[in-house]
């Protein structure tokens, strides 16, 4: 017979375990739900007080999200973008952490122990920090530190001669605030890498931190206004992926990119290529672009006030594209930034291909709607290296949803709306509606025309053969903006198709309009004249194509 003693703690045992067990429940849910409700009001805010833009920038993006002054971090730090160990632990980590845990963010006891850096060690338990936003002023990189290489690190992969040196971007060394006896060393797995749950049920010890900064502070004062702005009506616009760099690996990332990007429905163009795109590549209305791999910003970037889309996502992967974010021309970041993206991703110093960022996961992971900070984390690796996330960790690009988009148009004038138009004209093809995509191109076209359109529409006529609605739809287009000259391409293109469906008089009169601008590139102009001339003497107009091929000659001697 069973001791009813015994039983009875049984169940008692059972009944506290499952308490215990709702309790827990409970706790995680109302935390979640704290999350979604007050997410700005867990954002740190860190700013050089040695420098005037640098704190008005912050309280500037304080104001724009909502975010309590009280959240705000200032301290004396150098002015350069590269620091010292002593110099990044004396004006930044120690100050900052003791802070920290002063006013409760991290939940830590300090103990009687310093690293061989400098940095006081804290025993941490917890902490409640959503994202750490670090401004322009604030250091980009710490030095490598020879006397800090022979401190122990756990990982064997550490001992490979690349991996072992302290230098790091100041960003990423700010993610294990959280943490206790953390290395000096090369990198630190993230435990955020590639996990769905990690969004829910906590951030495993990793501070999450994003940069808002630029070439210029207005540069980065765009990043937050055209975050906001774009979050309400959603992002608009093509995409582009520069793919076939130097390692199969890192192409197989593009291409998973490329499967997304279609998948989304975004209007398209895919360079396979060796070489990065050329000037002479199509690069209207920029919203998404990835590409790799070459040291400074070139292609279509170098058209004459080339602009990124406002809230584009863009990330060149290269070893060294965030060394500085203090020139519009050097590297990637800071020129991408520069010319209107919200939102970009580089490395400090060399990461190695495995501890980039992913852009596949990137924008996998935004494309569910997460934040900005979220997805960059999604898509990090490593802690405590080389990688830096530029934007604003509460940005949404995908948070308003095409549907909306689409039941909006109205409101969003001709040409935004053309681009919207074609993404539901993509997801159509994908399901193999082609007929129906034409005629609500051709619909759309009727009360919202505009180039980019037109084109989408005579392209998919031409691919049925349609040369007379070919020429309906580009012998009619609407009011050229060739003073943007990141719609010469696009023009070039309606001309090319007009030429083969007929229509050769039309497009020589477009080749006409767009060398007629000025500051064009010259491989751009030589490319323009080698098509123009041929349908000028083919439609018997001699000295229009005598002046031509002479112009073609003077640029292009041989």
């Amino acid at each position: 017979m069973a001791n009813p003693r015994a039983c009875s703690l049984g169940w008692l045992s059972v009944l506290l375990r499952w308490t215990a067990l709702a309790a827990c429940l409970c706790s995680v849910l109302a935390r979640a739900s704290e999350n979604g409700r007050s997410l700005a009001a867990r954002v740190i805010l860190v700013a050089n007080r040695n420098n005037p833009e640098s704190v008005e920038l912050a309280r500037f993006y304080a104001r724009k999200r909502g975010i309590p002054l009280a959240n705000l971090f200032t301290y004396p730090m150098p002015a350069a973008e590269t620091i010292s160990w002593p110099e990044f632990v004396s004006a930044i980590w120690n100050p900052l952490l003791r802070d920290l845990v002063k006013t409760n963010w991290i939940d830590a006891i300090p103990m009687e122990v310093w690293d061989k850096a400098g940095r006081h060690q804290y025993a941490v338990n917890d902490d409640r920090i959503a994202y750490l936003v670090v401004f322009r002023g604030v250091p980009l990189r710490v030095a490598d530190d020879p006397a800090l290489r022979d401190t122990p690190y756990p990982l064997a992969l550490a001992k490979e001669p690349e991996f072992r040196t302290a230098s790091c971007a100041v960003d990423s060394e700010l993610t294990l605030l959280a943490r206790s006896l953390h290395p000096i060393v090369s990198f630190v797995p993230n435990p955020l890498f590639h996990d769905d749950r990690r969004q829910i049920f906590g951030d495993n010890r990793v501070v999450k931190v994003c940069r808002i900064d630029g070439p210029t502070q207005k540069d980065a004062e765009g990043i937050i206004e055209r975050g906001i702005e774009v979050e309400r009506r959603g992002l608009i616009g093509r995409a582009y992926v520069d793919t076939d760099g130097p390692f199969p690996a890192g192409n197989e990332w593009f291409e998973k990119t490329i499967r997304e990007i279609r998948r989304l429905g975004f209007d398209l163009d895919v360079d396979r290529t060796p070489s990065t795109m050329p000037v002479t590549a199509r690069f209207d209305a920029p919203a998404l672009y990835f590409g790799w791999y070459t040291g400074t910003v070139n292609g279509p970037f170098e058209l004459p006030g080339a602009r990124m889309e406002a809230g584009a996502l863009a990330y060149h992967l290269y070893s060294f594209s965030a060394a500085t974010l203090r020139s519009a021309t050097t590297g990637w970041c800071g020129p991408l930034i520069a010319k209107g993206a919200a939102a970009t991703l580089g490395n400090v110093y060399e990461p190695y291909l495995n501890l980039t960022h992913r852009p596949d996961y990137f924008l996998e992971a935004l494309e569910r709607q997460w934040t900005l900070g979220d997805a960059a984390y999604y898509a990090t690796p490593a802690l405590s290296w080389q990688e830096i996330v530029v934007g604003d960790p509460l940005y949404r690009p995908f948070a308003t949803s095409l549907d909306t988009q689409w039941d909006a148009r109205a409101t969003l004038g001709a040409r935004l709306s053309g681009y919207v138009t074609l993404r539901e004209m993509n997801l159509m093809d994908a399901s193999r509606r082609y007929a129906q995509a034409i005629r609500v191109g051709e619909q759309e076209m009727e009360v919202r025309p505009s180039v980019a359109l037109a084109y989408g529409v005579a392209v998919r006529l031409a691919r049925q053969g349609d040369q007379q609605g070919v020429r309906h739809v580009l012998e009619r287009l609407p009011a050229l903006d060739l003073a943007n000259s990141q719609n010469w391409t696009l023009v070039r293109d309606c001309a090319r198709l007009l030429d083969a469906n007929g229509g050769a008089e039309a497009a020589l009169g477009l080749y006409a309009r767009i060398l007629a601008r000025p500051g064009m590139p010259k491989d751009e102009r030589i490319l323009l004249l080698t098509e123009a001339a041929p349908i000028a003497e083919t439609l018997g107009e001699g000295g229009q194509a005598d002046a031509l091929r002479k112009e073609l000659a003077t640029l292009n001697p041989g």
